[in-house]
Order: structure tokens, then C-alpha cells, then sequence
């Protein structure tokens, strides 16, 4: 059975055609995202339309199949973006995604009982607060509010909606009865019909429209299901759908997390819980990972990834002192820090373009060891170390990561996880006999694995020593 995965990612829309489990043709389209002032960033979610249209056909095309081939489609898209729809489910604002941090004054400045009751930490990336921004900034006439997944879902197949994960990103959740929860609801001003209803990721939202159906190229009557968040759907993609190796999606973003069987709230608040398959994914939502890599291709004028790598090559771990705090849209780790912003330190005449790619690729990889240090005090995460998404590609970057932690770190090849763990979805909705999770884990894809070098060992140890004391000296500033 060929289904279509779609992975609503923040710089681009992917499209993957799979047939009982095996790949057969993945399309990407590029969209812009706007960042009109520091700590803002949105798009338009008309770009996600545009590009759907582009992909869905390309990818049939590459992969020899009609849109009558094509039995369900599923949707996985970046976490904790917000915008308001009318009651016809057309945009009524601009998509705030997940980097923006305008809605601070809409966050309650201490309440241990949202971090106890929803497992997240009071931030304005989530979804309450900006809602909370919508309202007071924008002119809106009976708003209603998506995610990006549930948005599409609704110009698909008409059904407003999304799934326990996604929820669980609101600032709203009630983790233990895995609904929302009304003294939130009402301390954040929110009334439950204003957000989409609640149910499986893998459960039928509805069929194709007509108007859904000439948005991405397929037959009306076509399937949708729930679908979920891209982190999420790359642990599906992933094949880790239980307690074990700790995850580093390497996207725009770098998200970090392990499976918890059990409800685990990290009362410092580094890592978050969230509702999902049948236990919780404990993770760090991420920084500007895979983003930093293109802000710095843009500042040095080098046109790929590789390249960055070949130049960071000539650089000698440690890069000679140089440090690089990843926070160009706020610090994720080793605190969360909306205000702070990224630098370089250390620098000096001898140094040169060379280290300052090396510095980004290892400040990365500091901040995903703040986390993983923080999983394994809570009793998760195994040693091992799974890397998954674009980033995975380079080699450098996994041996940094593998001499930084002491850990052996495998690479998975197929790219991007999250629109093959879309796919999954697709699948197990059709299927009335298929578990996601056991689908997911029978199909757990292998990489290549590295090994540490611990000749670098006290090299980065030093190294991220140093990363932790620029953090602690800068921090006043961050605050200030």
C-alpha cells in the first residue's frame, strides 16, 4: 500500500511516497521564514500550501505512482507554532513559530504547578502564551488557533484537530488526564472551542476535500490522519519507541530527548515531558542548530554544509580556545535563557574562519551534552547516542559528539525521520491490525556508528569547561 508522509519543517515542506514500509521517492520545497526583529520569526502559512502543491506531484511523479495509488496521508509538523484562522479555517495572522519569543509578558512569571501539571517549562514559544499575543496585538474576528500539522489537516479534510503530542506543547495539557486543563484555560483567557480538538496521531481526522484535494494533487476521498509534531514523528521515524538510546534530531533545530515509560517532570526545568504513544518523550525542544550552521554559511560565504565541514576540518579540536554559545534565538541549554544571544569567545589574530565553523559545530554539541547529562541524572537515557536528520549527515559532526560525551554515536542515512515516521501514521490508519509502535519499532533503520577517540577526551572536556563558564559570565547580561 503506498502511502505519503509530509514533514512541515521551518524551512522547508518534504513529501515522502513509501509502500509497505520501503522508500520510494522523497520531494523538498524551500520556503522563507521572516524574522522582522530580534526574538520574532513567522512565516506565512500560505507557503505550506504553495509547497505541498509542488511536492506531493513531484514526489508521485519520481516515484512512478497516480494519486489513485496513494491510500492515506499523513502530516508531522514543527512544534509550538501558533496562528489564528477564522471559521472557515483561513489564516488570520502569520504563523509565530517555534524560535519566536515576542509573547513574554503573556507568561506567568513562576508557577511550579503548569511545570507539574504540563511537564513544560513557562516559556513564550509555547502555544498559550502566543495566543495570548494574537488576542491583544491582532485584529481578529472569532479566532480559532492551529499548530502548523493541524492547520494543514484542516485545509485537507475540513477536521480541527490534532494529536496528544502537539497538545502536550500547549502550555494547557494535563499530562496525567491527558485532556486540557480548565484552571489554565481559564488563567491563560483560552476557551476549549477556540483549539483543536484531541485524539490519536494515528486515528482519521476525515477524507480530501475537493479543496484539499486540488492543495496536494490526490484523489478526494483520500484518508487523513491526525498526524502529529515533527519531533515525534522522528522518534517514529527513528524506530525509538521505547526507553533507550537518547535521540538528537539535527534539523534547523537540535532537538534532544529519550522515551520515559513512566511520568518524569524535570523540576529544573531544562528538559520537558510530553504525552505520547502509550509513555512520555522527555526532550529539550531545541536551538538553532542545523540554523546556526546556515547563518554562518551566509556570514563566510560557503554554499553547503560539506564545505563548512571541509573548512571546520582545519581546525583542531578545542579550536585553539574559540567558543561558541548557540543562542541566536535564545539559550535552550545549559539554562533557558529567551533573552540570551549568541557570540563567539576566545578569538584573536590567529584565528580564522576555520575555527569559527568548528566553534559552531562543537557549541551545538556542548548544549546537547548539558541535556543528555540532565536525561541521565533522571534516570534516562541510554549511553548510546542516535543522531537522525540532515545534520547526521556529517561525519565531523558526529565525531565531535562522540569524543565530547565518551559515547558511541550511530548516524541513521535516510535523512530526515520525520517524514517516514508521517508515513508510519499514514499506514497504521489504514490497518486496522497495525500498532505504531510496533510498526515503528520493527522498522528501526541502521546507520553507521563511531566510535569515541579518547585521545580528544580532556581536550573537550576542557573545552565544554569553558563553554560552562562563558554561560555562567554572560548570563548577568542576559537578565539585565
Amino acid at each position: 500500500m503506498a502511502v505519503i508522509g509530509i514533514d512541515i519543517g521551518t524551512q522547508s515542506l518534504k513529501a515522502v511516497v513509501t509502500e509497505a514500509g520501503v522508500f520510494l521517492a522523497e520531494a523538498t520545497a524551500r520556503y522563507a521564514l521572516m524574522q522582522p526583529m530580534p526574538g520574532w520569526a513567522e512565516q506565512d502559512p500560505r507557503l505550506w500550501e504553495v509547497a505541498l502543491a509542488k511536492v506531493v506531484p513531484e514526489a508521485l511523479e519520481t516515484a512512478g505512482r497516480q494519486p489513485s495509488d496513494i491510500q492515506s496521508v499523513a502530516i508531522a509538523g514543527q512544534l509550538d507554532g501558533c496562528l489564528a484562522v477564522d471559521a472557515s479555517g483561513m489564516a488570520q495572522s502569520a504563523c509565530l513559530v517555534w524560535m519566536d519569543r515576542r509573547a513574554v509578558d503573556f507568561v506567568p512569571k513562576s508557577s511550579p504547578r503548569i511545570l507539574r501539571t504540563t511537564g513544560l517549562v513557562l516559556d513564550a514559544s509555547h502555544m498559550a502564551a502566543k495566543i495570548g499575543w494574537l488576542k491583544a496585538n491582532m485584529s481578529l474576528v472569532e479566532p480559532r488557533f492551529h499548530q502548523p500539522t493541524s492547520y494543514l489537516v484542516e485545509r485537507l479534510c475540513g477536521a480541527y484537530v490534532f494529536d496528544h503530542g502537539l497538545a502536550s506543547t500547549t502550555m494547557l495539557y494535563d499530562l496525567r488526564t491527558r485532556d486540557y486543563c480548565d484552571s489554565l484555560l481559564q488563567q491563560f483567557g483560552i476557551r476549549r472551542e477556540e483549539l483543536p480538538g484531541i485524539a490519536d496521531a494515528e486515528s482519521l481526522a476525515g477524507e480530501l476535500s475537493e479543496e484539499g484535494a486540488q492543495l496536494c494533487g490526490l484523489m478526494t476521498g483520500t484518508p487523513v490522519a491526525v498526524g502529529t509534531g515533527d519531533d515525534f514523528s522522528t522518534v517514529l521515524g527513528a524506530g525509538l519507541t521505547k526507553p533507550g538510546p537518547m535521540l538528537c534530531g539535527l534539523g534547523t533545530a537540535e532537538v534532544v530527548g529519550s522515551m520515559s515509560s513512566a511520568l518524569c517532570i524535570d523540576e529544573l526545568g531544562l528538559v520537558e515531558t510530553h504525552g505520547f504513544l502509550d509513555g512520555y518523550y522527555v526532550q529539550n525542544p531545541g536551538w538553532q542548530s542545523g540554523g546556526a550552521l546556515r547563518w554562518l554559511r551566509n556570514v563566510l560565504s560557503v554554499d553547503s554544509d560539506a564545505k563548512l565541514d571541509e573548512l571546520a576540518v582545519q581546525a583542531p579540536p578545542g579550536c585553539d580556545g574559540v567558543t561558541f554559545l548557540p543562542a541566536l534565538s535564545g539559550a535552550m541549554a545549559p539554562r533557558w535563557q529567551a533573552s540570551a544571544r549568541a557570540c563567539f569567545y576566545g578569538l584573536s589574530s590567529h584565528h580564522g574562519k576555520a575555527h569559527m565553523a568548528r566553534a559552531v559545530l562543537e557549541g551545538c554539541a556542548f548544549a546537547m551534552r548539558d541535556v543528555r547529562e540532565r536525561l541521565q541524572s533522571l534516570g534516562l537515557a541510554s549511553k548510546e547516542i542516535l543522531l537522525q536528520g540532515g545534520g547526521a549527515k556529517s561525519e565531523l559532526w558526529a565525531q565531535i559528539r562522540a569524543d565530547l560525551c565518551g559515547a558511541v554515536v550511530e548516524r541513521q542515512h535516510h535523512g530526515s525521520g520525520s517524514e517516514m515516521g508521517a508515513s508510519l501514521i499514514a499506514e497504521v490508519l489504514i490497518d486496522a491490525n497495525a500498532s505504531l509502535v510496533e510498526l515503528a519499532s520493527a522498522r528501526r533503520p541502521r546507520g553507521s556508528k563511531q566510535e569515541p577517540n579518547p585521545k580528544n577526551a580532556q581536550v573537550y572536556e576542557d573545552a565544554y569547561g569553558r563553554y560552562q563558564q562563558l554561560f555562567d559570565s554572560l548570563e548577568p547580561m542576559f537578565v539585565s
